[in-house]
């Protein structure tokens, strides 16, 4: 089963991969063609009334009617509004040109809309990005669809079917067979209808690997009347008298995956030193030389108010922070809390069990020391040991390496995205920040992970095609907002991709 969102996720990631829209548009309408053949043989002569909506669903259905036409079919397409899809238009453009075959009745009113008598009868009207009660002139165009006589075909969904929830609060078509693309709807799964599941060439890549399309259809615009904290609060509990800089990089990248507030609880003289780096970072000054113990009842109020909780990066490990980051850690799974485990407090808690809403972010070294065995090197076992030590960890492991692989012991994704110049350290900093605040704005800690380790990735290849080996964590951190903005066009430049 698949939902429209990542459907959708999909065709974008299909198209970064060199596979565009126009082809899977090419390929949907093509098996329509062939799936009609199967089930009621030769075309050749046999009418065809194909109605024709908005958007992908119309443009599958021009492609249907452009090769039934070449099958011999005589062909009446039934145009019904304005479609503005690049590729639509595109097949609009064809079927316009083959006016020998195929006669095209536009519909500006619909009254004008009477049922017809045919062989075949394709619903190219609505698609899965519809919800609620089909407004005029599909309503009346379903209304039609269904008094009229002939062999009904459903391309995808069938008009006026939500595609996820199978609601059909208003008229919908009622189709003798349905024929879908990749994966079974959801929404299919209420309905008794004849479907058929059609393969249309999206790459098996286009899942496994982390790409634009995840970013594009889970991180959306903020609206205007939005209030503060809507992008999120993040708190990372990190840094010690010697490292500063790692807690300050991971609220910086927060901060530019959109988190509203950022707050750094570091030990005092840190807090003063990582409150002058920037303004924009909210410093809470911590007792001690050290994190502490006795700073989780200091904590405890940040906590609350914080929507996830980034602990590691620069903490150091002496004895007593080691002791705070397991009672720390401890509070954070019996309140289940979101976090971001990293580091030194990742290597503080070796052997743990956590809780799904908690995401580790270890190198193949830090895999090491948490789980007690090496990362293997065969690409296809590091994969099913993490999958197995997520598993046995109860929570989201995101490897990070030559290639990233992140899994909640049940799915696995992978990121390809990054570049040689990010062994600089701080990296895995900017990762853990960015990563948090896309759970802080309400992404599962799996799709935190994954979306997180792509832009992450991403970012430090734009700094990576500006400066080569030179790139600073701050650089990448500077690229952030072209990806998440422009995220295909940002993976098309290419200007370092890792390859398996």
């Amino acid at each position: 089963m698949i939902t429209t969102k990542r459907m959708r996720a999909l065709e974008i990631n299909s198209e970064a991969l060199g596979v565009p829209t126009l082809l899977l548009m090419e390929n949907a309408g093509r098996s329509v063609k062939d799936e009609i053949i199967k089930k009621l043989g030769n075309v050749k002569g046999k009418s065809v009334y194909v109605f024709v909506g908005h958007g992908g669903k119309g443009g599958d259905g021009l492609v249907a009617a452009r090769h039934l036409a070449s099958e011999g079919a005589k062909v009446t397409v039934i145009l019904l509004g304005e479609n503005k899809h690049k590729d639509a238009l595109l097949n609009l453009a064809a079927v316009q040109e083959m006016d020998y075959s195929i006669n095209i009745i536009t519909i500006k009113d619909p009254e004008e809309l009477k049922p017809v008598e045919g062989d075949i009868l394709i619903d190219a009207l609505l698609g899965t990005g519809f919800s609620g009660k089909p407004r005029e002139p599909f309503r009346t165009a379903i209304k039609v669809f269904n008094q009229s006589k002939g062999f009904k075909v459903s391309i995808d969904v069938p008009s006026g079917v939500d595609s996820d929830t199978g609601e059909t609060p208003g008229d919908y078509v009622v189709p003798d067979l349905v024929v879908t693309f990749h994966d079974m709807k959801t929404g299919l799964s209420k309905f008794n209808f004849e479907t058929k599941v059609e393969n249309i060439g999206i790459p098996p890549e286009a899942e496994i690997y982390v790409g634009p399309g995840d970013l594009m259809v889970n991180i959306k615009k903020r609206e205007m009347k939005s209030r503060k904290g809507a992008g999120g609060r993040v708190l990372i509990i990190g840094g010690s008298k010697t490292f500063s800089g790692a807690p300050a990089l991971a609220g910086l990248a927060a901060l530019r995956t959109g988190a509203d507030l950022v707050y750094i609880a570091s030990p005092g003289q840190t807090a003063y030193t990582i409150a002058s780096y920037s303004p924009d970072l909210i410093a809470i000054k911590l007792n001690g030389e050290n994190i502490n113990p006795g700073n989780l009842d200091e904590l405890k109020p940040w906590i609350e108010k914080s929507n996830a909780i980034v602990i590691g990066p620069g903490m150091g490990l002496a004895e007593e922070t080691i002791e705070a980051s397991k009672e720390i850690v401890t509070y954070l799974k019996e309140i289940n809390k979101p976090a971001v485990i990293d580091a030194d407090a990742l290597k503080s808690i070796k052997g743990f069990e956590l809780y799904p809403f908690a995401v580790i972010t270890p190198h193949a070294g830090e895999f090491k020391i948490f789980f007690g065995y090496d990362v293997k090197d065969n690409p296809r076992e590091r994969i099913s040991q993490v999958i197995n030590s997520a598993k046995r960890a109860n929570c989201v492991v995101l490897l990070k390496g030559y290639f990233d692989i992140i899994s909640d012991g049940e799915r696995f994704r992978l990121n390809k995205t990054g570049n040689p110049g990010m062994t600089v350290g701080g990296t895995g900093d900017t990762l853990t920040g960015i990563v948090a605040t896309l759970m802080a704005q309400g992404l599962s800690p799996f799709d935190a992970a994954s979306i997180g380790a792509f832009i992450n990735g991403l970012a430090g290849s734009l700094a990576y095609a500006k400066y080569g080996n030179h790139i600073t964590p701050s650089d990448l951190v500077n690229e952030i907002p072209e990806v998440i903005n422009n995220p295909l066009e940002a993976f098309k430049k290419k200007p370092y991709i890792r390859v398996l």
